[in-house]
């Protein structure tokens, strides 16, 4: 064969995780033609974890195909990778196959955390995967619906999962810790709390709230009070898998893999993170579906940056909303500083839970028109005092050695 008609090898890029922030790169990833893409995930569909908690109560499944959101040309392939292996650039698959790569994009995402209270993990339910939502609603369908089913965790899952139940007709209490939504404004608080109330959830937060210990049939609370529970749903929390630790490569505290600004490994410039499972410069986003696309696009960046021999830009997009839904006709919109920040201002009522919808509805789409046209995608929100925020924190970590001297 003439030399001149042979192909040159394709650059390998490997997405370990197809939640959002996985797929928003793998699509992105297709923008150059010299590029092949694995996605690697466990499942054969892809899960829309913003509606986990209407899969619990009965109105939505939680799962479009991947032909749906993957564009064309990417290598799907269902598996779970045990072990990364920095040094020869592979991975290891459950089933025993390793997968060689140029560049790896670490997208694991979130899970359900370690409950850490006596008698949770063998009689609560979690709720933070696809499987565990399954096995609640079995769980659920099973059981009277006059049982008292208690709701552990104030925040936005804990409290829609409480709503979704209640709207059922069954008899909710939300056991909230110190305080429910913490992350919302006072005023968009008192309309979360109104709201429940109106669908007769019981909710429990502030001192005594705590859960100690969960039995068969009950919970004991830190104040001393004790709670009948036929179901007792555990949404408090969320952890990620432990493969970057596993594959020796650095994290934070929880887990995270730990990044510079341009989402690339501290250990390694040919592994880039994203979305749940990155710990950029120690100051990991806020676990979200909404921080999941811009980090997903930002990664994939980065890997076309280092393809194309440039220097990758520093991530700089920020949050700028929550929104909770209260059921299938009520919401809580919270606007957000570029921080992050809940400020006063938020949409309530039925035009609140339009807007959740829409919000629940839009990744799809965004994920679908960069499947599309990959290099789309934009995100609108600017985070200006991140780089303020990550230059203390660098601060912080340089001045630490002194202060231990």
């Amino acid at each position: 064969m003439n030399a001149s008609t042979v192909r040159p090898r394709k650059i390998d890029v490997v997405v370990v995780g197809g939640g959002y922030a996985g797929v928003m790169a793998a699509n992105r990833l297709t923008k150059r033609d010299d590029v092949a893409v694995t996605l690697i995930n466990p499942r054969p569909r892809f899960v829309e974890r913003v509606r986990l908690h209407q899969l619990v109560g009965g109105s939505d499944d939680a799962v479009v195909d991947y032909s749906d959101v993957l564009a064309d040309g990417i290598r799907l392939l269902v598996d779970s990778v045990t072990r990364i292996d920095a040094a020869e650039r592979g991975v290891t698959l459950e089933t025993g196959e390793t997968v060689g790569y140029d560049y790896l994009i670490y997208a694991v995402g979130s899970g359900s955390a370690d409950p850490g209270v006596p008698g949770a993990a063998e009689f609560a339910h979690p709720t933070a995967s696809l499987e565990e939502a399954q096995r609640l609603r079995s769980v659920l369908d099973d059981a009277p619906i006059t049982a008292p089913v208690t709701v552990v965790g104030g925040g936005p899952l804990g409290i829609e999962t409480a709503a979704e139940l209640a709207e059922l007709g069954r008899p909710v209490t939300l056991v909230c810790g110190d305080r429910l939504g913490p992350y919302l404004h006072p005023r968009g608080r008192r309309s979360v709390a109104k709201g429940l109330s109106n669908l007769g959830v019981t909710v429990l937060d502030g001192p005594g709230a705590k859960v100690t210990t969960v039995t068969r049939d009950a919970l004991q609370l830190s104040g001393g009070r004790e709670l009948p529970s036929t179901v007792t749903i555990w949404t408090a929390g969320f952890g990620v898998p432990d493969l970057a630790s596993r594959s020796g490569l650095s994290t934070d505290a929880v887990g995270r893999l730990l990044t510079d600004e341009t989402l690339t490994s501290v250990d390694d410039e040919r592994i880039v993170a994203t979305g749940d499972a990155a710990a950029p410069s120690n100051l990991p986003l806020r676990m979200s579906c909404q921080a999941a696309l811009p980090l997903g696009s930002h990664a994939a960046d980065t890997v076309l940056s280092r393809i194309a021999g440039e220097r990758p830009a520093d991530f700089g997009k920020g949050i700028a909303a929550m929104c909770v839904s209260l059921g299938r006709g009520d919401g809580v919109f919270q606007l957000a500083h570029r921080d992050d920040t809940a400020m006063r201002l938020h949409l309530r009522g039925r035009l609140g839970a339009k807007l959740k919808e829409a919000a629940s509805a839009s990744p799809v789409k965004q994920l679908a028109d960069e499947a599309r046209k990959p290099g789309s995608h934009t995100w609108p929100v600017n985070d200006a005092s991140r780089r303020q925020r990550v230059q203390a924190e660098h601060g912080r970590l340089l001045a630490k050695p002194s202060r231990l001297a």
